[in-house]
């Protein structure tokens, strides 16, 4: 195949892109700056500028673009910008695939769609929710309707928390769980639905193969709460859990976004279950055995 992908130099973009050439298949990036070989090709989301002959001779385009999350204070201004990024990306490609494409578009959205949902037991049906970051994600699969409304096959695959060795929530948090300092964020009662970055990738190559269009709760079958969860990866790693980290101390460290950081979302992958794909990591104990097994 040929694959397109925006947003490739990211956690799971990276972890992708290697995945795909390994499979032997053609994958291009798309890059912001100029071009270095024919494996990228530059574009200008915020311009609305891309190669769209390149994008309608592609199998897939994966688009995972956008201006991270973690990484800085969500203020009003950064949460402007992570917004922005999202949709003016997504604007960008849709522009060019409605075009004539005949490929799947795999659409990146995120958990944070759902907002904070306590105990409830939320699907790919469950309606959206209210938090800032719902906000975001909302007009994030809305800047792709012009592609479904083309006929288009295209999937929103909502991820859920994305465990690895390295980067991503592992960067932050990890040094604390390995070093016995950390019990849970808040009170460790929020759930959190989470996944691989191995089965994540495995997801999203599976789902391109498939005939699925619609939302995808790209998540392990088993939700855990925070306080299991760190739990079981301080248990990996030969620790006890730590200390709890009250809300308002991560407040102060990370703003606004703490509102989504603390909130509870009990989902169901009832997708990729109904379609009958595997995980190599279900329960949250494999995952903090092989999260520990490559640091």
């Amino acid at each position: 195949m040929r694959v397109v992908i925006a947003g490739s130099s990211g956690l799971i973009g990276t972890a992708l892109t290697h995945s795909l050439h390994e499979g032997g298949h053609d994958v291009v990036a798309l890059v912001r700056r100029p071009a270095r070989d024919d494996h990228e090709s530059q574009w200008d989301p915020r311009a609305g500028t891309v190669d769209a002959d390149l994008l309608l001779s592609a199998d897939a385009v994966v688009n995972l673009a956008g201006a991270s999350i973690g990484d800085k204070r969500l203020t009003d201004a950064y949460a402007a910008v992570v917004r922005s990024s999202r949709v003016e990306s997504t604007a960008t490609l849709a522009s060019a695939l409605t075009r004539g494409f005949e490929g799947v578009l795999i659409q990146g959205s995120a958990m944070g769609y759902y907002g904070d949902r306590g105990d409830e037991v939320l699907s790919e049906r469950s309606g959206p929710g209210s938090t800032l970051l719902a906000s975001i994600v909302q007009d994030w699969e809305a800047a792709a309707q012009p592609v479904r409304d083309a006929g288009i096959r295209t999937v929103t695959v909502r991820t859920g928390l994305v465990l690895a060795p390295h980067g991503g929530f592992a960067e932050r948090l990890l040094p604390l769980v390995t070093r016995g300092l950390l019990r849970s964020l808040g009170p460790g009662d929020a759930w959190h639905s989470w996944i691989t970055l191995e089965d994540h990738i495995r997801a999203l190559r599976f789902l391109i193969d498939s005939e699925h269009a619609g939302a995808v709760n790209a998540i392990a079958p088993a939700a855990a709460r925070d306080a299991a969860l760190i739990r079981a990866l301080s248990e990996a790693a030969g620790r006890r859990p730590g200390f709890s980290v009250p809300a308002f101390v991560l407040e102060a460290a990370i703003g606004p976004a703490v509102e989504d950081l603390l909130s509870s979302q009990h989902a169901q992958p009832g997708v990729l279950t109904r379609l009958g794909f595997e995980w190599h990591h279900p329960t949250i104990e494999d995952a903090a055995r092989w999260v520990m097994a490559r640091r």
